[in-house]
Order: C-alpha cells, then structure tokens, then sequence
C-alpha cells in the first residue's frame, strides 16, 4: 500500500471542497474508490469525466486497476474544462 496525494483541480476542487488530501492505495482504482467513498456525492459524477496524471504522467486509457501508486506520488484529477 502506498501513501499518495490525490490533488484535485477546478469542478474537482470544487466537488471535493478541498484542494488535495492524502489516500493509501495500491493503484489508480484503489484511490479512486477511497476518493468515492470519501465523497460519494458530486465528485463522484465530476470523476467520471475527469483524466488523471500520476506523478505527472498522463493514465490515458489504460485500466486503472493497471496503474500502480508510487509511495510519497501524486495523484491530479483533471476535470475537462473550456480552453483546455
């Protein structure tokens, strides 16, 4: 189990109320799942649109139960947003 930061940015933020907080998990899936648990209302629809980066890179389409968590790693949570 690993000890990562789930940062979160605009709806993201918003729906979390908070601007990042700590989870231990394994995988992307795992910390999602403590994400949802955590929040189970409106984050929880806001992730289903978002993409994620870990420690900077992009998860793309890979399954997220694939993408192990690096211990001390970050964990964006990308809401799309206009312009971008």
């Amino acid at each position: 189990m690993s000890k990562v930061t789930v940062r979160y940015w605009a709806a993201a933020k918003a729906a979390a109320g908070v601007a990042e907080e700590p989870y231990d998990a394994a995988t992307l899936a795992e910390a999602l799942d403590a994400v949802r648990a955590r929040h189970p209302g409106e984050l929880t629809r806001v992730l289903r649109r978002c993409s994620f980066l870990i420690d900077g890179d992009p998860v793309g389409t890979r399954g997220h139960e694939t993408v192990r968590l690096a211990d001390g790693g970050t964990v964006e949570v990308l809401p799309p947003f206009a312009g971008g």
